[in-house]
């Protein structure tokens, strides 16, 4: 069965966006300038990338230029506005667990949680994220967007692996 991975950055002291909803801090600390880090090998697992609209909307006017940055990937963005799909990315505003549980059922690649945090929630909620690779950055914003909200109960990991490039630390769990 294809596993539910969020892949995703915050900064140490646990944001994934400022307070203004933004995310250029999203850098490392220039010791390693050109690093790859894991990005390559994560997307090349993946076949299917899932995002919230403010996520799919930031992606397509602040940080691509305007053009789609997950071609060949099918995408599904959950909103309530009424949207016209295409074909790569369909727009959705289909139960969240039920999406996710038909997406889980087919076969195919990784599926991505790719934002926002009221998804990861809701997945985490449901128990429906099977790996969590997160990438602390070195900024600490003291107050933004958190990544993790409270949850009603405990969500136990195991620890797969770790990698530090250009000031970041990979973190890599899975649920156990």
């Amino acid at each position: 069965m294809r596993r539910v991975v969020v892949y995703i950055g915050m900064s140490l002291d646990g944001y994934i966006a400022d307070r203004n909803g933004g995310v250029k801090w999203m850098t490392g600390d220039s010791s390693e300038p050109g690093s790859a880090g894991s990005y390559q090998q994560f997307i090349d697992s993946v076949d299917t990338v899932l995002m919230g609209y403010r996520t799919y909307h930031q992606i397509v006017t602040e940080l691509s230029g305007g053009s789609w940055v997950y071609r060949g990937k099918k995408s599904y963005v959950l909103t309530h506005r009424d949207m016209e799909s295409t074909g790569e990315i369909t727009f959705t505003h289909q139960d969240l667990i039920a999406l996710v549980g038909a997406l889980k059922a087919r076969p195919g690649g990784d599926i991505w949680v790719c934002g926002g945090a009221d998804i990861i929630c809701q997945l985490m909620a449901g128990q429906l994220i099977d790996r969590y690779h997160v990438t602390v950055l070195p900024v600490i914003l003291g107050g933004g967007l958190r990544l993790f909200a409270p949850q009603e109960r405990c969500c136990r990991l195991r620890l797969l692996s770790t990698a530090v490039y250009d000031g970041m630390v990979d973190l890599v769990y899975e649920r156990r």
